[in-house]
């Protein structure tokens, strides 16, 4: 028997007597228990387990109520953040949509109205030309009419104002950590760790000691912003000057340049497109964050669609939810346009010729602040003008569930029978003490010990933590999600790969379903199908399919073609040449889709807390609404854990095919 061989026949005694044993284990320990009269068998001792949540949640009250600095106490610190944060927030609500006032409460006096509907969509038109072209300019100017014509105008302007402020914050810090981090290998390291809790840990986890640090209103919501968008920024600062040619190091190094001027003039300068693609995702995560943050005063369009969801208002929901798409839409276009500008200078002229847009933006904001003196038209989009489909989108939903209930209904009863039950059950009745010793194996036998002991530590921690039921749920729901995802999104990827014309459009629709906030999702499924676990099934699926989709077509498009010509000479047919050419060597690809489907799914499954659902996620949000900080963070904590092992074997997958594969 060769070495190979021996491999694989090892490989498959390790994984089948794992899964022999895990499920014995499963369907047998409750009554092992009774027998043995083994209450620990199946539920972590109380007496042994750990109390991190009272640890976390004396430490923030001493924090809050006793900390001090010698010359300032904690308290301090938090007011002089939030004064930082809170006057460019106000000043831009100012600007946008409430104006400029003298005085408090009944004296108050406007001084200075708001910039006018015409003038913030004139100066975004303006914007999106300077950028690019007449197209983006176009596309920008309809997003904003859309916001005004669709009576979601002051509602978006306050968003665009939590966005104006937590965007510079997220790409700024990220962009100073990211150099720090570069340029400082221990930084580097210490912050990989932070860096993944920080994208891993559910946002309702944070949102308590953010709450209880800052208190209710916009300023917490755009601490929260700035923690949950910032980390992409870090990560793709590194990547980013990591990438820069080291002939261009070098030159720059052999004309002088100190290492201030190496970095502000060399380095950065040169990894600037790719610097943008990182604003571009702060902008994005900020967008999806702003329903969220709204639970502790962020308002605007997540308020909005949070208020809807609250009184299952379908029609309102959409419309509000659908008006963040139009803004990230707009934004995400005008970002990436700004990414791959090549930067033209006029240096001789008049003031108005070398800075046209500059000089038109300024004209218009002064005309049409004269002219709404006059005409409110002008200043405040008109009533009568407005349009609703509020209406619509309820009657929709009002019919297809008058028409289809009975479908949706046995539908429903013959996934929950057929797949999500048995599943449920299988993970509900692993022992905590198995279930440690099986992730440690799988991890170990993957990605090496170390993983291995990692893993079992962390799964260790949510057992002693008194999770380890509701992280069971967590895998069941996230594992059965993740695979129809994948199972739906491969083919789809394959299919735009293959055909361009249908690609535009699964594209196009993966664009659509990832600039939608996650709680959108919720409205619809939970008018069709009620709540309950299938309904939140239905809403991950939905939220984590794009990255399935996306990394199957990118990975089949990027197969050599002197690979795919030389299988066509040898009489590959068209099937032969998907599954033995384009889909191995496309593997790697396809398991950095799967890693992502699974980190979506995660942090989607704590929003569907909220339709029933009984795992961490619903722990979070019991933390959040009763404002016990220790519980947010350790049940936050055991999801980030669980998302931290899923990434790390699934990554190991990948390098190791692409080591197979000599990518």
């Amino acid at each position: 028997m060769t070495g190979l061989a021996k491999h694989l026949t090892t490989g498959r005694l390790f994984w089948g007597g794992l899964f022999a044993v895990t499920w014995v284990l499963s369907q047998y320990s409750f009554q092992l228990y009774k027998a043995l009269d083994a209450r620990w068998i199946i539920r972590f001792p109380k007496q042994y387990q750990l109390n991190v949540d009272a640890w976390i949640s004396s430490f923030l009250d001493w924090l809050v109520n006793s900390a001090n600095f010698w010359l300032f106490s904690f308290r301090d610190l938090t007011r002089a953040i939030a004064f930082l944060i809170e006057v460019p927030y106000q000043f831009l609500r100012n600007l946008l949509i409430e104006g400029f006032q003298s005085g408090l409460g009944d004296e108050a006096v406007q001084i200075a109205p708001s910039l006018s509907w015409i003038a913030v969509i004139a100066i975004a038109v303006l914007v999106a030309r300077y950028a690019r072209d007449r197209a983006l300019a176009v596309l920008v100017g309809a997003c904003f009419l859309y916001l005004a014509m669709f009576g979601q105008w002051e509602s978006a302007m306050i968003t665009l104002a939590s966005v104006l402020v937590a965007v510079p914050i997220g790409a700024i810090g990220g962009l100073a950590l990211g150099i720090l981090a570069y340029k400082v290998a221990w930084v580097e390291k210490a912050l990989r760790p932070i860096l993944d809790l920080m994208q891993t840990v559910p946002v309702f986890a944070y949102l308590v000691p953010i709450l209880i640090l800052f208190g209710f209103g916009p300023v917490s919501a755009l601490v929260a912003t700035v923690i949950y968008a910032m980390p992409p920024m870090v990560r793709v600062t590194v990547v980013a000057l990591q990438s820069v040619p080291e002939e261009l190091i070098e030159a720059g190094r052999m004309s002088g340049c100190k290492p201030r001027q190496m970095t502000w003039k060399v380095l950065v300068p040169a990894a600037t497109p790719t610097l943008m693609v990182g604003v571009n995702q702060v902008i994005m995560l900020t967008l999806n964050m702003v329903i969220i943050a709204s639970m502790i005063g962020a308002g605007g369009l997540g308020f909005d669609v949070l208020a809807s969801l609250r009184r299952l208002d379908i029609g309102g929901g959409i419309e509000a939810g659908l008006a963040i798409v139009v803004m990230a839409i707009a934004l995400d276009r005008a970002s990436q346009a700004f990414s791959e500008r090549r930067i033209r200078t006029i240096r001789n002229g008049s003031l108005i010729q070398r800075h046209p847009w500059l000089t038109t933006g300024l004209a218009l904001i002064i005309g049409t602040l004269i002219l709404g003196q006059f005409a409110p038209a002008v200043q405040t989009y008109p009533d009568a003008l407005k349009i609703t489909t509020g209406q619509f989108w309820s009657s929709a939903m009002e019919w297809i569930n008058i028409h289809f209930f009975d479908t949706f209904e046995a539908l429903k009863t013959v996934v929950l029978k057929g797949l999500l039950l048995p599943v449920k059950k299988f993970f509900a009745g692993i022992p905590w003490a198995w279930g440690i010793i099986a992730i440690g194996l799988i991890a170990g036998r993957v990605a090496g010990w170390k993983l291995g002991v990692a893993a079992a530590l962390m799964m260790g921690f949510i057992a002693a933590s008194g999770l380890w039921s509701k992280a069971m749920v967590t895998i069941y729901l996230c594992g059965v999600s993740v695979f129809i995802a994948v199972l739906i999104g491969i083919p789809l990827g394959i299919w735009a790969a293959e055909r361009p014309k249908a690609g535009r459009i699964i594209l196009g629709l993966m664009d659509t379903l990832q600039t939608l906030p996650s709680f959108v999702y919720l409205i619809p499924v939970v008018m069709l199908f009620r709540v309950g676990d299938f309904s939140a099934m239905v809403a991950v699926i939905l939220y984590a399919l794009a990255p399935a989709v996306r990394y199957a077509a990118h990975g089949v498009r990027e197969v050599p073609e002197q690979l795919i010509e030389a299988a066509r000479m040898i009489g590959c047919t068209p099937r032969q040449l998907l599954w033995r050419v384009k889909l191995p060597l496309a593997t790697p690809q396809l398991l950095l889709g799967l890693n992502q489907t699974i980190m979506l799914a995660l942090s989607m499954l704590v929003i569907t807390a909220l339709v029933g659902t009984r795992d961490l996620g619903q722990e979070v949000y019991i933390a959040l609404t009763k404002a016990n900080a220790g519980q947010g963070i350790v049940a936050g904590l055991s999801v980030a854990f669980i998302a931290i092992v899923a990434d790390r074997i699934v990554n190991a997958l990948a390098e190791r095919k692409k080591h197979r594969l000599g990518l």
